[in-house]
């Protein structure tokens, strides 16, 4: 079981009404390191000051025997918290790390990994 990720930066959060048929909307989100443009509907390097950056809405839509992406997409880490560490689990997991999630890019991964780009779900400790 994997997800397949569908960026809904055409809608805000509000106006969401309804839950979808399939898997969960997800927002409230922030980005470290680029930031998301919503003209070329692709990560984006940040501006000049800007340190976390809102990630649009998120459609985790659940598949069963999905095979993953090998380019146009960068494999966002997805923590907690900011601090990016935890501790690990008897599984051997960070318990701070949450999953991967694929955001579009017309760039190599490798520019997104030496920029420390990730994903938060709160900006506090």
């Amino acid at each position: 079981m994997t997800f397949e990720f569908k960026i809904l930066d055409n809608i805000k959060p509000e106006e969401i009404k309804d839950s979808p048929s399939e898997g969960v909307y997800c927002y409230g989100m922030f980005l470290e390191g680029a930031r998301w443009n919503y003209d070329t509907h692709l990560l984006d390097e940040s501006k000049p000051k800007e340190l976390y950056t809102d990630v649009p809405v998120i459609h985790f839509l659940p598949k069963k025997s999905r095979e993953l992406p090998t380019s146009g997409v960068y494999f966002c880490p997805l923590y907690k918290v900011l601090s990016r560490a935890g501790t690990l689990s008897t599984t051997g997991h960070s318990t701070n790390y949450v999953l991967f999630v694929e955001l579009p890019t017309d760039l190599d991964q490798g520019v997104w990994i030496r920029a420390g780009v990730a994903m938060f779900l709160a900006l506090k400790q």
